[in-house]
């Protein structure tokens, strides 16, 4: 049986440091915040609604960059 909690940690990449510069932005779309991955270029599905408050909770408490700017390189 899957806990809450065991969903949250699937997403612990998001928040942790690592030797490299930031690669996750949290980005403000009309009032909407998703999970950027700067890398991929791509917004990362976290589709359960208490999962994705904790995830968010914790980039922000990791001090993860966060605004409405397009955080991406252009899109091909």
């Amino acid at each position: 049986m899957s806990t809450s909690a065991d969903g949250v940690e699937t997403y612990a990449q998001l928040w942790r440091m690592s030797a490299f510069p930031r690669r996750w932005v949290l980005r403000d779309t009309a009032g909407d915040v998703l999970v950027f991955d700067r890398d991929t270029n791509c917004p990362v599905d976290i589709d359960d609604g208490p999962t994705r408050g904790e995830v968010l909770r914790r980039m922000r408490e990791a001090g993860v960059p966060e605004g409405d700017e397009y955080p991406g390189r252009p899109c091909a």
